[in-house]
Parts: structure tokens; sequence; C-alpha cells
């Protein structure tokens, strides 16, 4: 199925970032709103897809339940080469999103058309079965990657995620009491959900420099 995408930010950027959406909202969540806002106020082009099935939502009543990752796979690599990036790429997304695109990685990487890979709050495991693990092809992975992850995101913790053998390619920014979209409990932590969103875009731009060899 072809995809439309949503893309913001300037034409001329130095690197530019595909993201796909996690498995129960669309690529116009709030959370992925505000995760495009802060990269694109940086410098960066964000171009944002849907996968087959939640595309269909939008003209259907009824909500097709995601199917695997492994079977969106097909539907990322159209994504990327329909985009047709003409400068540095970083894939990614949000939760399954980035589930999907790491999967597609190594083979994008090996083929000269990514530069890294962005995971906004990895599912490390479902919520509740941390034995369900989903972190196997983590261990070897090739590419640069930047997971950012907040401490008490249920899909994987900051103590659980310390007991995973991950690639030395892999970078996590941590956010101090984030959930799965990042989010701080503010009265609690005294951080904010702007602050975050400013600190992973930061950390971001830096990494995307360090990687991609642009200023």
């Amino acid at each position: 199925m072809d995809q439309d995408f949503l893309i913001d930010g300037p034409a001329d950027a130095a690197v530019t970032i595909l993201l796909a959406h996690g498995a129960g909202a669309p690529m116009d969540s709030a959370s992925m709103n505000s995760a495009t806002a802060a990269l694109v106020a940086v410098g960066f082009r964000v171009a944002r897809f849907e996968f087959g099935y939640m595309a269909a939502r939008r003209s259907s009543e009824t909500r097709k339940p995601p199917p695997k990752a492994e079977k969106l796979i097909p539907e990322y690599m159209a994504a990327v080469a329909r985009l047709g990036a003409s400068g540095p790429l970083i894939i990614g997304g949000k939760s399954m999103g980035g589930r999907v695109a790491s999967m597609v990685a190594d083979d994008l990487l090996s083929q000269d058309a990514i530069a890294g890979l962005l995971c906004l709050g990895y599912p490390f495991h479902p919520p509740g079965k941390p034995e369900n693990l989903r972190t196997q092809h983590l261990a070897g992975l090739k590419t640069p990657t930047l997971i950012c992850q907040g401490t008490r995101d249920e899909f994987g913790t900051r103590e659980e995620v310390a007991g995973y053998a991950l690639s030395g390619n892999i970078r996590i920014l941590w956010l101090e009491d984030g959930d799965h979209d990042l989010k701080p409990r503010k009265t609690v932590s005294g951080f904010s959900a702007a602050g975050h969103m400013k600190s992973m875009a930061g950390t971001m731009m830096a990494w995307s420099q360090e990687i991609t060899q642009t200023v």
C-alpha cells in the first residue's frame, strides 16, 4: 500500500529522519507530534508515515489490530524507497515503529541507504511480561543507534535494560521518570515533558552530527 508522508522541517536540512508510529496510535498522535516538533526545532527534516493497517483505520470504523512486527518489514522498506532521501537518512519510530526499523536497519546500512537508527521508547518486552524479550537482534546490531527511553517505561525500565545483551553500537538516552511516551510526572520528578523532548532532540542532533560528520 502506498503511504502518504507527513513532512516537517526544511527541505535543505542536513539530515532527514523517517519515523513510523507505535502499535496503537497514528503518525499524528500527540506523542509523535511533540517528538517531531522538537526534532524540527533543532534543524531536522522529519518524515512520518503509517503502516497499512493504521491508515485503514482512517476510512473505516473497524479498528484492525496491528500485525506482528515482522509482517511490517516490507512496508518499512517500501517507505524508505519511496521517500528517496537525497542526503543522510536516519530511520526509526515510536515503540513498534522503532522496533520494525531496527529489524531492517542493518540491511539498509549495508546498502548505504541509511546513516543510523532512532528509537523513541523501544518496546523491549510487552508490559508485565519481562520474560518475553524483543532484544535478540539488538545484540549484533551494526547500525549506529540512539534509543531514547524513559526510566519507568513499562516496556523496559532502566533497571531491566541494564541486564540485556545489547550491541556496542547502541547508545541509550535515559530520561528521568519518563513513561513510554517519554513523559515524566512533573510533580514527582521535577522534570517536564517539554524539557525531555528538548533533551531528546538536542542529544539526537549531537549524535547525528557524530555519525554523519555533518555540522
